[in-house]
């Protein structure tokens, strides 16, 4: 339970200007993930090299178009922990449902929880193995 439940450290940074250039062309966003702390200040250049893309970003309630060959501008305060979809809200073509990228802002405090829960898992085969009188090796 102390795995679950225990507060993890976390390491304070103070906030930073981070500035991203996303590529955008049919299909796909480059880079499609983009890591961030809290309350870092993000300027998205979302550039589009065939037809016009646009990007929404999913809990911010943000969004950008850009023009072929242009490039578009969004500031915005990253302040809300997690991990967001970010997807281009301009019909750009027959795939456009699986234009999607991924934003997170912060830690993967789940994944250090599952590492936990895993070394917990493997100390407790061994050290008490489980021993059935009725199966014989």
């Amino acid at each position: 339970m102390v795995v679950a439940f225990a507060p993890l450290p976390v390491s304070s940074s103070s906030p930073q200007a981070r500035n991203f250039r996303l590529e955008a062309r049919q299909f796909a966003f480059s880079p499609s993930e983009l890591f961030v702390n809290p309350g870092d200040i993000l300027t998205l250049e979302l550039v589009s090299t065939d037809v016009v893309h646009g990007i929404y970003i999913d809990g911010y309630d943000l969004s950008v178009e850009a023009d072929p060959g242009r490039t578009a501008t969004l500031t915005f305060i990253a302040d809300k922990p997690g991990s967001f979809r970010f997807r281009c809200h301009v019909t750009c073509g027959a795939m456009h449902p699986f234009m999607i990228g991924k934003l997170t802002v912060g830690t993967n405090n789940w994944l250090y929880r599952s590492i936990g829960f895993s070394v917990l898992a493997v100390l407790g085969l061994l050290l008490f193995p489980r021993t059935d009188p009725k199966i014989k090796l």
